[in-house]
């Protein structure tokens, strides 16, 4: 169903206003898609794909946040998202590599069966197991030990009032699959109110455990994680650990008070998080939300959204999308001259809420044949006249090129 004023006409999307009136191609009709890898001065090199509108049939509800996690041992596709208003979570699968899905299934239910559960961060220990977290996770765990077929929530002892974890640990796990440690990178705010130009607003942590989760070491302040407030670590072949972090935006920008200006930046360590390198900025502003992959070949592949950057159209209306980038030297440099653009819209909406269109986060996870699957969440249905900005989910099926 449409949203908040919105008509859907076989691949088109009427969006209507008593101040004006626009009528664009809805990018998400039809499942035959390009991704489009940019060249240089070259053309863009097209890549034949499969474009998902995964909440499509889910009345119009917001959703917005999705997780995968890929299972091997079911040969399953798992996805955690964050649906309705206000938020509860939900999984889907899928049993053909993210093709067709099953219908929503509640992570928590109360005794009539309405849901009660919000999570975030899915990750996958292996033989079964799963975890995810509140918003703030000091509120305790989300754990599954049936390959996500039912959850129960922990409230372990935890010595901060505020913990927030939005991104997959990093699982290292032993030559059979079981998880010896997860590292787990959180953030919390300075105190130095958000939107102010006098410093930073948040600030990284790390810890780990050695018990799938049940006791943690102490956490550790990263220093070169001051102004970062949501981190992904990945392991590259040559051991190093990788964190993209989306940052705090610029001091320039801060009289916005609009998040959307937040950047994205590397950080690596070679000695197992003890030190870690200054951030390398990728993305002063308007690129975050980042989820890497490691290729079998060692190639690292990071995805993010683009909500700041592209080029309003001719007639005045915001574009946004999600996009790749690709490490072949354990992500000390990334091929920015040939990112891959997995997704692109235009907006319905100008002015002050023409961000209602915009993306929200990526989750990225590589199949045993070598297809990524890219989920992410989409505003792509607000109309001029909405009120209150409501997402959807869709997710890319692609390849890197040959």
């Amino acid at each position: 169903m449409a949203c908040l004023g919105t008509i859907l006409l076989g691949g088109w999307a009427v969006a209507r206003s008593d101040e004006q009136q626009s009528l664009k191609p809805n990018p998400f009709a039809n499942s035959e898609h390009i991704v489009e890898q940019l060249n240089g001065d070259k053309k863009p090199i097209a890549l034949p794909a499969e474009l998902l509108w995964i909440s499509k049939d889910w009345d119009g509800e917001n959703a917005q946040m999705p997780y995968l996690a890929y299972i091997p041992e079911k040969h399953r596709l798992l996805m955690l998202v964050e649906c309705r208003q206000p938020i509860q979570s939900a999984l889907i699968t899928s049993e053909d590599n993210g093709k067709t899905w099953t219908d929503r299934k509640w992570i928590s239910t109360d005794g009539e069966g309405n849901p009660n559960g919000v999570a975030l961060g899915l990750t996958y220990l292996g033989n079964g197991k799963l975890i995810a977290y509140p918003e703030n996770a000091v509120e305790g765990r989300w754990r599954s030990v049936d390959f996500g077929a039912t959850w129960a929530k922990s409230v372990p002892s935890d010595t901060a009032k505020e913990r927030y974890i939005w991104d997959p640990l990093l699982v290292l796990k032993d030559s059979e699959s079981r998880a010896m440690k997860l590292v787990e990178a959180s953030w919390r705010p300075t105190g130095i109110p958000w939107a102010s130009p006098e410093g930073f607003y948040s600030q990284g942590f790390l810890r780990s455990s050695i018990d799938e989760g049940q006791t943690w070491s102490d956490e550790v302040k990263i220093p070169q994680w001051l102004g970062v407030n949501e981190v992904t670590i990945v392991k590259a072949p040559n051991g190093n650990w990788i964190a993209a972090c989306r940052t705090d935006y610029p001091k320039r920008f801060a009289h916005f008070g609009f998040d959307h200006y937040g950047g994205l930046a590397v950080s690596i360590t070679k000695d197992e998080g003890k030190t870690w390198t200054a951030l390398n900025p990728l993305y002063e502003w308007g690129r975050h939300h980042p989820s890497m992959v490691l290729l079998p070949d060692g190639q690292i592949v990071m995805t993010y959204v683009v909500r700041l950057g592209y080029p309003d159209t001719a007639d005045g209306f915001p574009q946004f999308g999600v996009e790749a980038v690709v490490s072949r030297d354990n992500g000390q440099t990334w091929d920015l001259d040939h990112r891959y653009v997995l997704a692109k819209w235009t907006g319905n909406i100008t002015g002050k809420n023409a961000w209602f269109c915009s993306v929200q986060s990526s989750s990225t996870v590589i199949l045993p044949d070598g297809t990524i699957v890219t989920a992410f969440g989409t505003g792509f249905r607000n109309p001029p006249e909405a009120s209150v900005c409501k997402m959807d989910v869709a997710l890319v099926r692609w390849r890197l090129t040959p």
